[in-house]
């Protein structure tokens, strides 16, 4: 099931620590989007942030994101192409991993932008085409 809603934003993991970081412009930015109900979630952002967590603590923080924020719908379909595009990378000589490859995926499947930091999405672009939310200077 794909969403309409296009002005929703999948969050990277790389946006959510300089966000935990409150570092500039990336907090001010995401606590906007968080206002403005925008942002949404998918599970293996969650699970790579309770995978890099410090304390316990951190850990029951980031478990409220299953009620603050909404979860993207996953789908066979959506691994299949998260799928094929790693395979098609890895034999281009691009080692990107399987977890980014399905980011990408599901953002494109939702029809929401992609916020990141990470240069690996640049390359997945060649495989799974995705918008990618960028920040208004």
């Amino acid at each position: 099931m794909e969403t309409k809603d296009s002005d929703k934003v999948l969050v990277d993991t790389s946006v959510w620590i300089e966000f935990f970081r409150r570092r500039h412009p990336y907090y001010e930015v995401l606590s906007d989007l968080i206002d403005e109900d925008r942002v949404v979630c998918t599970g293996v952002i969650l699970a790579e942030l309770l995978q890099g967590a410090k304390s316990i603590k951190e850990i029951d923080t980031l478990k409220e994101f299953l009620f603050v924020f909404d979860f993207l719908p996953e789908s066979e379909k959506i691994w299949e192409r998260a799928g094929v595009a790693s395979f098609r990378l890895q034999r281009a000589g691009k080692s990107i991993g399987l977890s980014d490859c399905y980011i990408a995926a599901i953002t494109k499947a939702n029809n929401v932008k992609l916020f990141t930091l990470d240069r690996h999405f640049d390359v997945i672009k060649k495989e799974i085409t995705f918008e990618r939310y960028k920040i208004k200077r």
